[in-house]
Parts: C-alpha cells; structure tokens; sequence
C-alpha cells in the first residue's frame, strides 16, 4: 500500500507533464496569451527550486512530512491553474504546481531507495486524457482531476507511510538547514533559465537583460559548489556525492537527458497540430508511439541489471539509439505520412526510456547509504533543471526559425517581440489564402527539423558522458534506518557494497 501511495504521487506529476505539453496550444489561445514558454517552463522551474532541498528536509525533518507537504502543495497549485481567467493566473498556479512536483519526485525516489530497488515510470495516458479535455474546450478538468488523485494520495501516506522521524526540535532542524547554499542554487538556476528563455525572443542574445542573468546564473552555480565544498557545515549536497567519476557520469548523462527528453515531449505534438493539423486529442495519441516505448525500457533496463549485475552497456545502448531516434525525426516533413511520423517515434522512445533509469545505476553505486537522499535530491535537481532547458532551448529555435521563415505580412500582424509560435497553431486552419497555411506549416516543419538536429547533437555529449563511467559492484541490500516501524531491523553498514 505504500508503493500504491508513492506511485499515485509520482503518476500526478508524470500525468501532468506530459497532459500539459499536448493542451498548450489551446490553453494559451483561450486565454489570450502569447508567453508559451514561461506557460511551459514555470512547472520545472518551480520543481528545480524545491529539489535541492529535499536531501537536507527529508533527512533532518523526515520523509513523511516532507511527502504530505509537497502533495498539498501540488493540489493547491491545480486548483489555481483549473481556476485561472488569464495566463498570468495559469503560470502562478503552474509555480505553486511544480514546487509539489519537485518535493513529490525527489522525496518518493529517496523513499524507493529507502526500501527496495522499485522503478518508476512516466504516465502514458497524460496526452491522451489531456488532448480530450483541450479538443472538449473543458481543459481546466485537467488540473481539476488532481484534486481527487491528491486526496487519495494523502490517505494512504497518512496511513500506511509509518516511518521514524529525526528526534530534534523545529529549530535545531531549521538551523541545520544550508540556506546558503539553497538560495544560491535556486537563484542561479533561475537567473540561467531566464535567460535562456528571454534569449531571442523577448530579448537578443547579444542585450543586456540576456547577458546579465546568463552569466550571473552560470557563476551562481559555480559559486554553489564552492560553499558546499568549503563553507557549508551541513552542505545540501556534500562533496561525496560528485566526488568519484562513476557517480559524475552518471550526473552528467542526468542533465542531457532531462533536456533532450522534453525537447521531444514539448515539441513532438507541435509538429502533429502545426504541420498535419491534428486536433489537440489526436496530438495525444501520435505521440503515444513514443511515450508507450518509454515505460517498458525502463523496467527492461531494471531487469537487465538485476540480471547482469551491469549498467554501462545499457547506458551506451541508451545513447545510441536516442541519437538515431532525433535523427530519424529529421526526416519528417509536412508530406510525411502518418505510418512514417508514428513509426518515426519507436526508436527515440526505446533510448529515451534506456537512460530514464539508466542513469541511476552509476550515481548510487559508488556511494555510502548515508548519501542517498542527499545524492536521489541532486539526481532529480538535475533532471528538472535541464527539462526546463530543453523547453527553453527549443522553444528559442522554435520562434527565431518562425521569424525568419514565416512571410513578414504575416509577421506583422503578429504581438511584437511576443513568443507566438503557439497562439499561432489553432489559427493555421483560418489563414486566407490557403497557400498562406502550406507556406506556415512547412516553416514549422523546417523550424523543428532544427530543433531535433540539436537534440541529435545534445543526445552525443550524453554518449561521450559514458567515456567517464566504471562497472561498480551494487549494494542488493537496504538502509534500514528508515525502514517501516514494525520490520525488523538489521544496522546498515556504512559504506557496504
């Protein structure tokens, strides 16, 4: 019951990603808004936020408050965005939204490592359901469902989640908190994302209000990993973690797989609405070709281990078929058929659902059990993080390939300086003359042609990551520490593998 609870909190934020990136188009134009990105990037951002902190809270105030905390949280967020009258009500709603998902992942891998090697995998119905409510024009039932789903998840945490908490009063916990160290990474990976989303869109690369926050966020997160080096007496992410290349590949595989991951969930179903002219319902079941391919390569991956007692060949094989799945990707077109664009997806979603879990191997093996929390916090800190970059990244090609392609009366009759690529969808179908809907849908075809050519490119430097990775023998045992109250427990040796 247990596992029922913690997957019902990962399927929340799972069903949610990937519902949301098939419903966007519609949501921003019925609200009137152009900012398709912050629409997209607030909920990772948020998440990236939380994350960090979540080794630290878990460990000092334990996992279950930290668990029910996040839930609620999430709850509250879906009722804002199921509420929201305009786009910025949606993203503040997005904001509180993603700050539960990000205490919700972290926390429920910390659980999972706590008690058995369990795999979790991404919902595959979130598109589908999520294209239904947008084609219905009743996509705010989309964050509504949560609040049921969330309820039922509180229950069974509340009951069954039975674990011992850190005897400490709330200040010496709030006091062994590293809040250094938390509001530097927080702002740096804020301040990078900013300007990875201004840049050539609301702003150009070259100006200021770019520059700034780029290269504030690159020293901000250089800076964090001084202080937890050298200044931090409770460091949120000590030093052990990252300090042996195994568990360093194992990070850096993480961060290319977070962005090249969303490139293909965010940007796929804009292919099927812009350039066939899917509805937003039938977006959701195209990119099921990929998204049905990612759950059993995680658990093939799972096996595989157990198995083989191995985990480089199944991350080299990973990359490899990622870098063929983006490059196959290229070859869609605004003629391609159907059979081709869905047969198009089976490779990219094998390798994609590969390195999902892939990567977990290699991060935790070297490692003591009294890094785990603190390690899992840091692994899904990355994942978020660069999820938020492959939206930001491909949104960037997106608009700035649109610009340049799109026929400039066209342009002109669009917001200034405005991220328009998705207001600009559910309008193709009305563009007069009907040469003007050809002449813009084969733009968005060769404008996220470039967009899978750069995740090709991202996809190498998660293969060259394996350059840095070594077979480590893996624990098959468990820290009882935080075992379940009522089992039976045996001391955990430190450093044990």
């Amino acid at each position: 019951m247990l596992l029922i609870a913690t997957l019902t909190c990962d399927f929340l934020s799972a069903f949610d990603l990937s519902a949301v990136s098939t419903t966007l188009p519609t949501i921003v134009n019925q609200l009137n808004g152009t900012d398709f990105i912050w629409a997209g990037s607030a909920y990772p951002l948020a998440a990236t936020a939380l994350i960090p902190l979540c080794g630290g809270l878990v460990s000092i105030f334990g996992r279950k408050p930290v668990l029910l905390f996040s839930v609620i949280l999430f709850a509250a967020g879906s009722a804002i965005c199921g509420a929201a009258h305009n786009l910025n009500m949606l993203i503040a709603g997005r904001t509180v939204q993603g700050l539960g998902s990000g205490g919700c992942l972290a926390t429920t891998e910390i659980i999972y490592a706590d008690l058995s090697s369990i795999l979790n995998a991404h919902s595959a119905t979130g598109p589908i359901v999520g294209g239904a409510l947008a084609h219905g024009n009743v996509w705010r039932w989309l964050f509504y469902l949560n609040l049921p789903i969330s309820g039922v998840a509180l229950a069974l945490i509340i009951y069954f989640y039975r674990v011992p908490s850190p005897k400490f009063s709330f200040r010496e916990k709030v006091a062994k908190m590293d809040w250094i160290g938390a509001i530097i990474v927080v702002g740096g990976s804020a301040s990078l994302t900013l300007a990875l989303t201004w840049g050539g869109i609301q702003f150009a690369w070259s100006a200021p209000q770019t520059l700034v926050p780029l290269i504030v966020g690159i020293v901000a997160l250089i800076a964090f990993f001084f202080v937890e080096r050298f200044v931090s007496a409770e460091p949120i992410i000590p030093w052990s973690v990252v300090n042996n290349r195994t568990s360093l590949s194992g990070y850096l595989g993480t961060g290319v797989h977070g962005i090249v991951s969303f490139g293909a969930i965010y940007y796929l179903p804009v292919y099927f609405q812009s350039v066939k002219g899917a509805s937003p319902v039938r977006s959701g079941v195209d990119i099921l070709a990929m998204v049905c391919f990612i759950a059993p390569s995680c658990i093939g991956v799972g096996i595989s281990v157990e198995i083989s007692r191995r985990y480089r060949p199944q991350n080299y094989i990973g990359w490899a078929l990622t870098i063929a799945g983006f490059g196959i990707l290229t070859l869609l077109d605004d003629n391609s058929s159907k059979a081709r664009y869905v047969c198009s997806q089976f490779v990219l979603g094998i390798g994609l659902g590969i390195i999902w879990i892939a990567t977990q191997f290699p991060i935790l093996a070297p490692l003591p059990y009294s890094n785990n929390a603190h390690a899992l916090a840091f692994f899904t800190f990355v994942r978020c993080m660069t999820q938020n970059w492959g939206i930001a990244i491909g949104g960037a090609i997106l608009q700035n390939q649109l610009q340049a392609k799109l026929p400039s009366a066209l342009i002109d009759s669009l917001p200034s300086g405005a991220a328009f690529a998705y207001s600009l969808i559910p309008a193709i179908k009305d563009l007069s003359p009907p040469l003007l809907q050809d002449e813009v849908r084969h733009a968005f075809a060769d404008s996220l042609k470039l967009i899978w050519e750069t995740m090709a490119g991202i996809s190498g430097l998660g293969l060259l990551s394996c350059l840095l990775m070594k077979e480590v023998d893996m624990r098959t045992d468990v820290d009882e520490q935080w075992a379940l109250e009522g089992k039976e427990k045996k001391p955990a040796v430190e450093g044990e593998a």
